[in-house]
């Protein structure tokens, strides 16, 4: 288990997960391509909310149980409650400091965000 921090673009939003990033999520459903957001999800327990609860936004759509939370001064998704697991946490592993995606080399799972309904059951 390591500890990582991350943050969005200008600081005001820091975060904090213990957790060993061995899989990471790629969906391709419009709101997360559109964002360019990489998911790993981490327990409630693992995840630690530093700083930035004022500049906090929430976006939801649709069936709005998902909460794509971002930075209302830069704009940058740096979490979600996801709509699959509303009691988990999603980070968006490019939001993490000093982690290199290249050089970790996680297993990347690509899910049809598209068909959503139809493709849900393969997250488990």
């Amino acid at each position: 288990m390591t500890r990582y921090t991350g943050s969005c673009h200008c600081g005001a939003i820091r975060f904090e997960i213990d957790t060993v990033i061995d899989r990471i999520t790629e969906c391709n459903c419009s709101v997360c391509t559109k964002k360019g957001i990489l998911h790993h999800r981490v327990a409630p327990e693992s995840f630690h909310l530093v700083s930035g609860e004022t500049a906090l936004g929430t976006y939801q759509f649709g069936s709005e149980v998902a909460r794509h939370h971002f930075c209302t001064v830069r704009g940058i998704h740096t979490f979600t409650r996801p709509r699959a697991v509303p009691a988990l946490y999603t980070v968006n592993v490019r939001c993490l400091d000093d982690y290199d995606l290249q050089q970790a080399q996680p297993e990347v799972l690509r899910f049809d965000g598209r068909h959503w309904e139809a493709e849900v059951g393969k997250l488990a």
